[in-house]
Formats: C-alpha cells, structure tokens, sequence
C-alpha cells in the first residue's frame, strides 16, 4: 500500500478525493505518476528471493538505498503539498493519454417501439394503424361501401359528424315539391380551358374562372362539376343512370349546386370531351387546352326543382343551396359504360327529407 505523506488534516480529505478520482478514471496511470510523486517508506527487513545471485551473504550488513526526497513547491515545504496537486498532475496526464486515443464517432439511433417500429412513426399512428392527424380511418379513406361506406362516414373524423347529426342533408327523394313561379337561373357560362381529375371518388373537371349563376340575387362563380352514378337524386322515387353536380361559390364562401339527371340516350358532346381526357392514373391531373363550354350540359327547358341541403360526400356540410334540372338530359350507354368502369356504385344513399321545403318551377 502506498503511504500518504504526513499533511495538515484539511488538505489530507480533499486530498484523499481528488486522488479517489483520479484513481477510478484511470488506475494505472495514477499508480505510475504517484510512484514518480510520493516518496516511499523503505522496507528495513525486505525478503530477499533464497538463492538469488544478489542475496547477501549471512552476517554481511545491507546497504539502504537513500531515501528519495519528495518533490517539493518551492513556495511551500514539501509536507504541507496537498494531494490535490498530485491529483491535478494525474488529470493532466490523463487528459493527454486521452486526447491521444482516436476518438470513436457516436450515430444518433432512432428510438423504437415493441414492434421494431421507430416511436416517432408510431406516435403519430392512431390505435387503428393509420395516421392519427387524419381521423380513425383517414379523411381521404371514405368510400361508399365497406366499413368505410356511408353507414360510418360521421364515425371516419369528428368533422364528418354532420353526415349524421345533420337534419338538412342531400340527397333526397323529391316529392310534393310547392309548385310556384321560380325565379330563372341566370346561367353566364364561358368556354374555356379545364383539367380532369380522377380523385379516387369520382371523375371530377376543374374549370377555369368566368363562368357563373345568378339567383335569388346572389352570384356564385361555377369551380367544378363532377359525376356520380346511379344520379342521388331522386325524383318521385325514379333514379335516374347519372347525374353531373355543378358547384358553385359565392364571395362569402356559400356553395350553391345545379343538378343535371342523365339517362340513357344519345352521346352527350361535354361528357365525350372529359371522357377523351381522363387521366391514366388516380389523382392525377389532366390539362386540357381545348375550350370547353359548361352551358352543353344544360338542358333547353331550365325549369328546376329547389331546396336547401348538404353537400352529398364528407364533410356533409350544411347550408348548401340545390338546384335539380327537372328535364334530364341524355348519355349513351357507351359513355355510361366507361364511368361505370371507374366507379360502377358511388351515390350516397337518400337521406331523410326532415319536413323540408322544396320547390319547382310550374
């Protein structure tokens, strides 16, 4: 054991400690630098190794070897040098051993869940599995059968909860509408350019800036028309093949949409010319240059049925002023084929009328 040198009792514990330390981090080197820094109490009766060349001979006397002085500070004597000094001399030795060694480089490592999925991954997943930002199932997940049809619309997303707690929701079986003098829907519809996508519920066309409705005293700019098959709408109980839905926006923000029923009959030129542009590939987005003129899915006679409803897909938002043509217009079975194709079933079911008003033109 290696004795301590006689200090002050003070600087023996903070001494003792600083050389604990230095001794945990790094044993070996702290052994060999005290050796070279803490004289040693010599042995008088060390054993010499029996039959050894260098073992003195009985009766001779042993010659000491002299006593090595400590190292000193020349600004105090060498029994009062604290051990903190050796510790400090230590601690620069083996931060110099250490900056010798190469340095091992550390990668980050991506916590992981029991699943060996990584946690940031899985805290952002629902109970479901599916992305938690997008509902239970997904806001883009709806479709109109399955578990995801519109049985449980309002269950896919707190904001589909009007698809079920809504009482003026489309579409409706229209009956014993109030037959009155209807103010004429001022259609200022314009040819122009339009892009078709097909966004995985229906073909939809997106058209250009330009074309309007005026009614009851409101303007709403014409955005898009798409399709659904069979129509929603019903008229009387009838279903009709198909029926294009045509919205509109006003400033505010409020949606009014013309319905037009398609039934089988001769080909329909506007609907030829979005079936000629269809992309290859869902959501994706087809620019068409060629001028297309909305006012070719109107029927002649414009006489409508009216009342207030909701948009028929999610979010099933309310206050959405209808407009159904009364005067269905033709499609060939050609092109009702090649929708069917796409999407044979995607109408929401009738929704129950809750006492609602509901006009037509006489």
């Amino acid at each position: 054991m290696l004795p301590l040198p006689h200090l002050p009792r003070p600087h023996i514990w903070g001494a003792a400690l600083a050389l604990a330390a230095a001794f945990v981090s790094a044993p070996a080197a702290a052994v060999d630098l005290l050796r070279h820094s803490v004289p040693m109490r010599e042995s008088v009766d060390a054993p010499q190794a029996q039959g050894s060349d260098d073992a003195p001979e009985r009766g001779a006397s042993v010659q000491r070897p002299a006593r090595r002085a400590p190292l000193r500070s020349s600004a105090r004597p060498a029994a009062e040098e604290p051990l903190a000094a050796i510790g400090e001399r230590i601690s620069e030795r083996i931060r110099m051993r250490s900056d010798a060694l190469p340095r091992a480089t550390v990668l980050p490592v991506a916590a992981r869940s029991r699943t060996g999925e990584p946690l940031a991954a899985a805290a952002s997943r629902g109970r479901s599995g599916r992305p938690a930002h997008a509902g239970p199932r997904g806001t883009d997940h709806w479709s109109y059968q399955g578990a995801d049809g519109p049985q449980a619309w309002a269950q896919l997303s707190p904001e589909f909860a009007q698809c079920s707690k809504g009482l003026r929701q489309s579409p409706i079986d229209i009956q014993d509408g109030i037959k009155v003098q209807l103010e004429p829907i001022v259609f200022d519809y314009r040819p122009g350019p339009f892009r078709v996508v097909d966004n995985g519920h229906t073909v939809q066309v997106n058209v250009a800036p330009g074309s309007s409705i005026e009614v009851l005293g409101r303007r709403y700019e014409l955005v898009q028309f798409h399709f659904h098959r069979p129509s929603e709408e019903r008229v009387d109980g009838k279903q009709f093949d198909m029926v294009v839905h045509l919205v509109h926006k006003d400033p505010e923000g409020r949606l009014a949409v013309v319905a037009v029923l398609l039934e089988r009959g001769s080909a329909q030129p506007v609907v030829q010319s979005v079936w000629n542009n269809l992309p290859l590939e869902k959501n994706d987005e087809v620019a068409v240059r060629t001028a297309l003129d909305p006012s070719g899915l109107l029927p002649a006679d414009r006489s409508y049925y009216t009342y207030m409803g909701s948009l028929t897909t999610p979010p099933c938002r309310e206050g959405v002023l209808w407009m159904v043509m009364k005067n269905p217009q033709p499609v060939s079975p050609d092109q009702i084929g090649i929708f069917t194709r796409l999407y044979p079933m995607n109408a929401r079911p009738i929704q129950t009328s809750s006492g609602r008003l509901i006009k037509e033109s006489n």
